[in-house]
């Protein structure tokens, strides 16, 4: 297993990438409303990513080893969905809850992000997912250093979701990312700590805690994409793209339009 090291121009590259994915979703905020459609979303991404950016939007045909080709630009994941929703026409109504994942490739470096929308007023139970499954990823994103592990990172995700009565998916994870879409090494959401590989100055990958509030058995659709869950309970997703510096992290997704992170979290980067 190979995990790259990234130079100080492989960096730079890097950071307009992450900033350009996360300038999606900010352009695509006002517009996710009652009534949108995520083929809608999917249109202005694109557009967007491929006109303004003059950027490529990954997910489209993407075709890892025995998949489908993926048929949009963005991956919507409402409600039960936990990831690789695929946009449609269907509206979105006052209540729900929508995942939007954006990877945006920018002279041939990959920047992947995605956060968490509310369609009007939703229930106190998915509001509160949304906001520990977002305070799950920064517990990971906190043990970011050289010197710490993978197992750190899962570690410290679980320790803080799983006494809420929470659940966390594990069958999908964070992962390397740089000129590949995914990179080693994989970045579990769950572990021991001390456990898997070594960080080092260098490495850039993401983590994106799947968080259930129900069990945390999935299923796949007959689509070939989209993972829901098995007992229909509410997920709830976000991620980050992080880089591990000489003293820590450095968070590579931000933008203008990005959610502040939690209190307990002093700076983006340290």
């Amino acid at each position: 297993m190979t995990i790259s090291i990234k130079t100080a121009s492989d960096i730079e590259g890097m950071r307009i990438a992450g900033r350009l994915a996360s300038e999606v979703l900010d352009y695509l905020t006002p517009f996710v409303q009652v009534g949108v459609t995520t083929n809608r979303l999917d249109q202005l991404a694109h557009d967007y990513i491929t006109q303004v950016q003059e950027a490529i939007p990954a997910p489209l045909n993407y075709s890892p080893g025995g998949y489908s080709p993926y048929p949009k630009s963005i991956c919507t994941s409402v409600n039960h969905v936990v990831c690789h929703g695929i946009p449609n026409d269907k509206e979105l109504k006052k209540g729900d809850t929508l995942n939007i994942d954006i990877t945006v490739i920018k002279d041939g470096w990959h920047g992947d992000t995605s956060r968490m929308f509310h369609l009007g007023e939703v229930s106190i139970q998915a509001k509160r997912l949304s906001k520990l499954t977002y305070e799950a990823m920064w517990h990971g994103i906190l043990k970011v250093k050289p010197g710490a592990t993978v197992g750190d990172i899962g570690a410290a995700i679980q320790r803080f979701a799983e006494p809420q009565g929470l659940t966390i998916v594990r069958e999908f994870c964070g992962h390397g990312i740089g000129r590949g879409f995914h990179e080693e090494p994989q970045i579990l959401h769950y572990g021991r700590p001390g456990t898997l590989e070594t960080l080092k100055e260098g490495m850039i990958f993401t983590i994106e805690p799947m968080i259930n509030a129900g069990k945390r058995d999935i299923k796949d659709m007959p689509d070939g994409w989209t993972i829901v869950t098995k007992d229909r309970s509410l997920s709830a997703q976000w991620e980050h793209t992080v880089l591990v510096t000489a003293t820590g992290y450095e968070v590579l997704t931000l933008s203008a339009g990005s959610p502040p992170p939690p209190d307990f979290v002093v700076s983006t980067t340290t």
